[in-house]
């Protein structure tokens, strides 16, 4: 814990001063130059820090940019989407979903609950595996390929009786969800539960995020799932409008 502790204390300092050489670092620290020249080694060898090779000053690296950048998406999509998610819920009545790819599950960063939900479980910073969701689904479908394959290279665990746990089904879906632009989820994470998810896309046509609405099954019927899926399909496309995507 200390070394961590220690290496985002060397962040922050150079955050506070801009560019620092390793005696600055180790008096900042406390601690003897070789141990702030280890910590800094560590950190640019991971890119969070870089260092000018003629000064031998250090600054903060493209890596710490990178990791800020993936923190605002997940920070804009979370702020951008809760007007949206209010309202679908209120439409449809449902509870309704915003999650984000994290490593290999789905994670819920945002929810709204509609006057007809009827469970009080709540989804918010919970992480689900992708192949047995609406929203892991509409995230893995547009992953790239090693990315899918890594997935689907592992073993689906099976929730319930209906969790599609075969890596050829579930490619076969990708690609469904791919073409009709939503995913469904017919009680493959919990039996007596129904979901519909569309992506969210970034300015650049990324998908960032995934808006699902969960439906108990014996309210989503093939009489209305077409209205759940327009109204999610529809939510979604305005949250990517809100990210700066021309739908």
């Amino acid at each position: 814990m200390q070394s961590v502790d220690r290496a985002v204390t060397v962040l922050e300092i150079l955050a506070r001063l801009g560019e620092a050489g390793v005696t600055e670092v180790a008096d900042e620290l406390g601690v003897h130059k070789s141990t702030a020249f280890r910590l800094l080694g560590v950190l640019e060898s991971r890119g969070l820090v870089g260092q000018e090779q003629e000064r031998g000053k250090y600054y903060l690296g493209a890596g710490v940019l990178r990791l800020a950048g993936a923190a605002a998406v997940r920070l804009d999509i979370s702020q951008e989407g809760a007007a949206v998610c209010r309202q679908l819920a209120d439409e449809l009545g449902e509870t309704v979903n915003i999650a984000v790819l994290e490593s290999d599950a789905a994670v819920n960063i945002m929810q709204a609950r509609g006057p007809a939900s009827v469970t009080a479980q709540n989804w918010l910073g919970r992480r689900t595996p992708l192949h047995a969701t609406s929203s892991g689904k509409a995230l893995l479908a547009h992953q790239p390929s090693p990315v899918q394959d890594a997935v689907l290279a592992r073993k689906l665990p099976r929730l319930t009786e209906r969790t599609v746990t075969s890596a050829t089904a579930l490619r076969r879906e990708l690609a469904e969800v791919v073409e009709q632009g939503f995913a469904v989820a017919v009680e493959e994470l919990e039996l007596g539960l129904r979901a519909v998810a569309a992506p969210v896309r970034a300015h650049d046509g990324s998908v960032i995020g995934a808006i699902s609405v969960s439906v108990p099954a014996y309210r989503l019927d093939e009489e209305r799932l077409p209205e759940v899926v327009k109204g999610t399909v529809s939510a979604a496309e305005e949250l990517s409008r809100r990210m700066g995507y021309a739908c």
